[in-house]
């Protein structure tokens, strides 16, 4: 009997799961076999969809993938997993997943471009007796069978309060001018969830909103030009910037730093990447979120080959109709970088603390 994973994993157990997940990333648009060993399953067997929206964050292929692929391997060494990223874009999306249905996929785990568009797939998979797991991004308007997410409200209201904190106890005063607010992408509902957590962040503190943009498909370089524009419009009036992601972020960063601004006001993110983590290290970027993704790949493995073993996954709590399992992230910022995720492995001093990074790693006292 598989079940999902129970309850809300501590910060300790997330990392040490995320941990016996990784494995290295593949290329796009294939199809394995799970292969694996470990505890399996006992019988069942079957293809698996695990369809991804985007290449504007590394996650997706670095994490995301081989979590999910280890993991299935696990428990289910019989299964065939087919892989496929959009690329951003919505329709290609839909075609990779009515690609899954023809292939034959029991289950298909969506993380989708457009989660408006994603209910007619949704409806289309029930209908033909084929369990879809949203991924990541909810699907509110038609309920999907299963939900698996970091708690994507928390995750905005964490690097808001995260960030006021900052300000407060640096001396900024709410009346020397305001906050950027750069939100995710428009057709993405857990970027919603982000903004609304941003917003309710935000309300505890005096700093006003100057402006906020939602980043069209998380591409940062658009954020970068709207920083931009909002750095002619208000100059040193910008105190802060909160972004919803290390993508959006750096391109916060990287707009600053065109303009000549030194220092850059403090910079949210959210996704722990390598650049992010570095950003961090450097002092440029205040804080990210640390949400290994193998963790949530993993629970969709899971519950996927509950699923095909004829088996319901319990959520426990429910998101837009859906029963869901959401997991606690944690802010991150110099003070527990090195504790939270070089001491505990989810990053590699070899890899972040490369020759521009390795002066500020050792103060920091990452090695």
């Amino acid at each position: 009997m598989i079940s999902s994973r129970k309850g809300t994993l501590t910060t300790a157990s997330v990392f040490a799961a995320s941990l016996a997940l990784l494995t290295s990333a593949c290329s796009s648009n294939s199809e394995t076999s799970s292969g694996g060993d470990g505890d399996s399953a006992g019988g069942a067997s079957g293809t698996v969809a695990f369809l991804m929206p985007d290449q504007g964050s590394t996650r997706y292929e670095e994490h995301d993938r081989p979590g999910f692929e280890k993991r299935l391997g696990e428990l289910c060494p019989d299964c065939t997993m087919l892989y496929n990223n959009a690329d951003a874009d919505a329709a290609k999306q839909q075609q990779q997943f009515n690609s899954a249905l023809t292939q034959g996929a029991k289950v298909i785990v969506l993380d989708a471009v457009d989660t408006e568009a994603a209910a007619s797939l949704v409806q289309s998979a029930n209908s033909q007796g084929v369990k879809v797991i949203a991924y990541d991004r909810p699907i509110p308007s038609t309920p999907a069978d299963f939900y698996v997410s970091y708690d994507n409200e928390r995750i905005g209201a964490l690097i808001s309060e995260s960030l006021v904190d900052h300000l407060e106890e640096t001396g900024v005063s709410p009346s020397d001018g305001g906050l950027l607010e750069v939100n995710g992408s428009p057709t993405d509902a857990a970027a919603g969830l982000i903004k609304d957590g941003i917003h309710k962040g935000l309300e505890s503190g005096d700093y006003k909103t100057l402006a906020e943009y939602d980043t069209p498909d998380w591409t940062p370089t658009k954020a970068q030009n709207w920083v931009s524009g909002q750095i002619s419009r208000f100059g040193p009036q910008i105190k802060g910037v909160v972004a919803a992601n290390d993508g959006t972020g750096g391109g916060a960063i990287a707009a600053f730093k065109a303009a000549g601004m030194n220092p850059v006001p403090p910079v949210t993110g959210n996704d722990a990447t390598d650049t992010g983590l570095q950003l961090v290290i450097s002092g440029d970027q205040y804080n990210t979120i640390s949400k290994p993704s193998e963790v949530v790949a993993g629970a969709a493995a899971e519950a996927a080959v509950a699923f095909m073993n004829g088996e319901t996954p319990e959520g426990k709590t429910e998101l837009f109709g859906t029963p869901s399992e959401l997991f606690t992230p944690l802010v991150i910022t110099q003070e527990n970088i090195k504790a939270e995720i070089f001491d505990k492995g989810i990053a590699e001093a070899s890899t972040i603390c490369t020759d521009a990074y390795a002066d500020d790693c050792e103060k920091l006292g990452i090695s």
